[in-house]
Protein backbone atom coordinates (compact mmCIF):
# COMPACT_ATOMS: atom_id res chain seq x y z
CA UNK A 1 0.00 0.00 0.00
CA UNK A 2 1.07 3.56 -0.79
CA UNK A 3 2.04 6.35 2.03
CA UNK A 4 -1.58 8.33 1.34
CA UNK A 5 -3.27 5.00 2.42
CA UNK A 6 -0.87 4.63 5.69
CA UNK A 7 -1.80 7.86 6.24
CA UNK A 8 -5.93 7.52 5.84
CA UNK A 9 -5.57 4.73 8.33
CA UNK A 10 -3.68 5.99 11.40
CA UNK A 11 -6.23 9.64 10.68
CA UNK A 12 -8.95 7.05 10.32
CA UNK A 13 -8.08 5.06 14.02
CA UNK A 14 -8.06 8.60 15.86
CA UNK A 15 -10.97 10.09 14.13
CA UNK A 16 -12.71 6.58 15.13
CA UNK A 17 -11.66 6.95 18.56
CA UNK A 18 -12.44 10.33 19.40
CA UNK A 19 -16.35 9.07 17.87
CA UNK A 20 -15.99 6.88 20.91
CA UNK A 21 -14.87 9.44 23.14
CA UNK A 22 -17.79 11.55 22.28
CA UNK A 23 -21.15 11.30 24.70
CA UNK A 24 -24.93 11.54 23.90
CA UNK A 25 -25.17 14.49 26.42
CA UNK A 26 -22.27 16.67 24.26
CA UNK A 27 -23.79 16.49 20.96
CA UNK A 28 -26.89 19.34 21.08
CA UNK A 29 -23.71 21.37 22.58
CA UNK A 30 -21.62 23.92 20.45
CA UNK A 31 -18.93 22.63 18.72
CA UNK A 32 -15.54 24.49 17.91
CA UNK A 33 -16.74 24.96 14.45
CA UNK A 34 -18.54 27.93 14.05
CA UNK A 35 -22.59 27.53 13.41
CA UNK A 36 -22.17 23.16 14.11
CA UNK A 37 -23.65 21.88 17.20
CA UNK A 38 -21.22 18.47 18.10
CA UNK A 39 -24.16 16.69 16.25
CA UNK A 40 -23.96 18.65 13.09
CA UNK A 41 -19.81 18.27 13.24
CA UNK A 42 -19.92 14.85 14.18
CA UNK A 43 -22.13 13.77 11.14
CA UNK A 44 -20.01 15.97 8.96
CA UNK A 45 -17.43 13.97 10.26
CA UNK A 46 -19.02 10.32 10.02
CA UNK A 47 -20.92 11.57 6.26
CA UNK A 48 -17.76 12.92 4.36
CA UNK A 49 -14.68 11.07 5.67
CA UNK A 50 -15.85 7.71 6.03
CA UNK A 51 -19.14 6.99 3.81
CA UNK A 52 -17.54 9.72 1.30
CA UNK A 53 -14.11 8.13 1.51
CA UNK A 54 -15.49 4.40 0.29
CA UNK A 55 -18.06 6.32 -2.01
CA UNK A 56 -14.86 8.26 -3.89
CA UNK A 57 -12.80 5.01 -3.86
CA UNK A 58 -15.65 3.08 -5.85
CA UNK A 59 -16.65 6.07 -7.81
CA UNK A 60 -20.14 6.25 -7.04
CA UNK A 61 -22.48 8.98 -5.41
CA UNK A 62 -23.64 9.10 -1.82
CA UNK A 63 -27.20 8.26 -2.12
CA UNK A 64 -29.43 10.82 -0.97
CA UNK A 65 -30.49 9.20 2.55
CA UNK A 66 -27.01 9.11 3.18
CA UNK A 67 -26.90 12.80 2.82
CA UNK A 68 -29.92 13.49 4.79
CA UNK A 69 -29.28 10.96 7.76
CA UNK A 70 -28.22 11.61 11.11
CA UNK A 71 -25.90 8.73 12.25
CA UNK A 72 -25.87 9.89 16.06
CA UNK A 73 -29.38 9.57 15.97
CA UNK A 74 -28.51 5.86 15.53
CA UNK A 75 -27.27 3.70 18.59
CA UNK A 76 -23.78 2.39 18.07
CA UNK A 77 -23.35 5.23 15.84
CA UNK A 78 -19.37 6.05 16.71
CA UNK A 79 -18.88 1.98 16.41
CA UNK A 80 -20.91 2.00 13.29
CA UNK A 81 -18.77 5.15 12.11
CA UNK A 82 -15.20 2.90 12.79
CA UNK A 83 -17.07 0.14 10.70
CA UNK A 84 -17.45 2.14 8.02
CA UNK A 85 -14.07 3.93 7.90
CA UNK A 86 -12.83 0.06 7.79
CA UNK A 87 -15.22 -0.60 4.46
CA UNK A 88 -13.52 2.74 2.89
CA UNK A 89 -10.03 1.97 3.53
CA UNK A 90 -10.76 -1.62 2.08
CA UNK A 91 -12.33 0.10 -0.66
CA UNK A 92 -8.64 2.47 -1.34
CA UNK A 93 -6.68 -1.17 -0.59
CA UNK A 94 -7.92 -1.91 -4.13
CA UNK A 95 -5.34 -0.52 -6.44
CA UNK A 96 -7.95 0.65 -9.44
CA UNK A 97 -9.45 3.46 -6.68
CA UNK A 98 -5.69 4.89 -7.03
CA UNK A 99 -6.30 4.64 -11.08
CA UNK A 100 -7.64 8.02 -13.27
CA UNK A 101 -9.36 10.84 -11.76
CA UNK A 102 -12.22 10.90 -9.53
CA UNK A 103 -15.61 13.18 -10.86
CA UNK A 104 -16.62 15.50 -8.47
CA UNK A 105 -19.67 16.74 -10.59
CA UNK A 106 -18.16 19.84 -11.27
CA UNK A 107 -15.00 19.23 -11.88
CA UNK A 108 -12.34 16.01 -11.69
CA UNK A 109 -9.18 14.86 -9.83
CA UNK A 110 -6.66 12.74 -9.51
CA UNK A 111 -7.26 9.81 -6.92
CA UNK A 112 -4.30 10.91 -4.87
CA UNK A 113 -5.31 14.05 -4.63
CA UNK A 114 -8.59 13.18 -3.65
CA UNK A 115 -7.58 10.95 -1.06
CA UNK A 116 -4.90 13.19 0.15
CA UNK A 117 -7.50 15.50 0.80
CA UNK A 118 -9.42 13.14 2.33
CA UNK A 119 -6.70 12.57 5.20
CA UNK A 120 -6.69 16.27 5.80
CA UNK A 121 -10.72 15.80 6.54
CA UNK A 122 -10.34 13.16 8.85
CA UNK A 123 -7.31 15.01 10.62
CA UNK A 124 -8.78 18.56 10.41
CA UNK A 125 -12.32 17.37 11.48
CA UNK A 126 -11.34 14.81 13.83
CA UNK A 127 -9.27 16.97 15.65
CA UNK A 128 -12.88 19.84 15.65
CA UNK A 129 -14.65 16.90 17.45
CA UNK A 130 -11.90 15.76 19.86
CA UNK A 131 -11.68 19.74 20.96
CA UNK A 132 -15.48 19.75 20.96
CA UNK A 133 -15.79 17.02 23.28
CA UNK A 134 -13.14 17.37 25.10
CA UNK A 135 -10.16 15.15 23.79
CA UNK A 136 -6.83 15.13 22.82
CA UNK A 137 -6.22 14.17 18.92
CA UNK A 138 -2.69 13.00 17.96
CA UNK A 139 -1.11 11.98 15.29
CA UNK A 140 2.83 10.80 14.57
CA UNK A 141 4.80 13.64 13.00
CA UNK A 142 5.35 12.07 9.42
CA UNK A 143 1.02 12.28 9.08
CA UNK A 144 1.19 15.58 10.52
CA UNK A 145 3.53 16.44 8.22
CA UNK A 146 1.72 15.21 5.32
CA UNK A 147 -1.45 16.72 6.66
CA UNK A 148 0.26 20.44 6.98
CA UNK A 149 1.43 19.85 3.02
CA UNK A 150 -2.24 18.98 2.11
CA UNK A 151 -3.83 21.92 3.96
CA UNK A 152 -0.70 24.43 2.69
CA UNK A 153 -1.27 23.27 -0.99
CA UNK A 154 -4.99 23.86 -1.11
CA UNK A 155 -5.67 26.43 1.93
CA UNK A 156 -6.64 29.01 -0.48
CA UNK A 157 -9.10 27.72 -2.37
CA UNK A 158 -10.65 26.29 0.89
CA UNK A 159 -10.58 30.05 2.05
CA UNK A 160 -12.26 31.34 -1.09
CA UNK A 161 -15.18 28.97 -0.37
CA UNK A 162 -15.04 29.47 3.47
CA UNK A 163 -13.93 26.08 4.65
CA UNK A 164 -11.11 27.45 6.70
CA UNK A 165 -10.27 31.13 8.45
CA UNK A 166 -7.73 33.17 8.13
CA UNK A 167 -4.44 31.29 9.49
CA UNK A 168 -3.56 31.20 13.31
CA UNK A 169 0.31 32.12 14.10
CA UNK A 170 2.14 29.45 16.01
CA UNK A 171 6.20 28.89 16.18
CA UNK A 172 7.92 27.60 13.34
CA UNK A 173 9.07 25.06 15.35
CA UNK A 174 5.57 23.52 16.34
CA UNK A 175 4.61 20.11 15.77
CA UNK A 176 3.22 19.60 11.92
CA UNK A 177 -0.22 19.08 13.25
CA UNK A 178 -0.46 22.51 15.23
CA UNK A 179 0.99 24.10 11.98
CA UNK A 180 -1.71 22.62 10.14
CA UNK A 181 -4.68 23.19 12.14
CA UNK A 182 -3.12 27.00 12.43
CA UNK A 183 -2.86 26.39 8.54
CA UNK A 184 -6.24 26.13 8.34
CA UNK A 185 -7.57 28.93 10.78
CA UNK A 186 -8.18 26.63 13.55
CA UNK A 187 -6.59 27.84 16.48
CA UNK A 188 -4.41 24.99 18.53
CA UNK A 189 -4.56 26.42 21.19
CA UNK A 190 -8.38 26.82 21.86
Amino acid sequence: MNDIHAHLTVCAAEAARVARGATAEQLAAPSVCADWTVRELANHLVLYSAHGLEHRALRTQLPDDTVQRDFTAEDGWAEAYATQLDRALAAWERPEAWEGEVDLGSAAMPAATIASMLVKELALHGWDLARSTGQEFELPETTGAFVLAVVEEHAEIYRQYGGFAEPVAVADDAPALTRALAASGRNPKS
